[in-house]
């Protein structure tokens, strides 16, 4: 069943009207503040603000691998907790197979996590060095 041309513009011209509008709103509040923004220069404007405190130092510091191991981990486990709260949802529809398929999704995520404390990448504090015996 094939619609003409016709049809579907009167169909969907509330779709692109939408689209126009938000395409010239977008436009007039550029052109605006460009028009009506300040336009100060000065030593002080070119300084990055950071909550008052005027920066010291380079901006380009390394960080140690941990903070992105950790920020990794939590994504991953943030994720998955996702995945869990829409099997709760569902627990009815799904029955003992999702209950199971659950189950299993759970034994992964605590083998993944005792995995990830025996490799220390769940340690933050440095380890202590025990003197060596002569």
């Amino acid at each position: 069943m094939e619609q003409s041309t016709p049809a579907i513009i009167a169909e969907y011209w509330g779709i692109g009207l939408f689209i126009l509008a938000v395409f010239g709103l977008c436009a007039f509040m550029m052109i605006a503040s460009a028009l009506l923004g300040g336009r100060s220069r000065g030593r002080s404007k070119s300084l990055p603000f950071e909550s008052g405190i005027i920066g010291a130092g380079s901006a380009r510091q390394r960080f140690s691998v941990k903070f992105y191991l950790v920020a990794m981990l939590f994504v991953i486990f943030d994720i998955e907790a996702v995945f869990l709260f829409a099997w709760a949802v569902s627990i009815r529809e799904v029955g003992w197979v999702g209950f199971w398929g659950a189950a299993i999704f759970i034994f992964v995520l605590l083998a993944g996590l005792l995995y990830d404390s025996r490799v220390g990448a769940l340690d933050w504090a440095p380890r202590r060095r025990v003197p060596k015996e002569r």
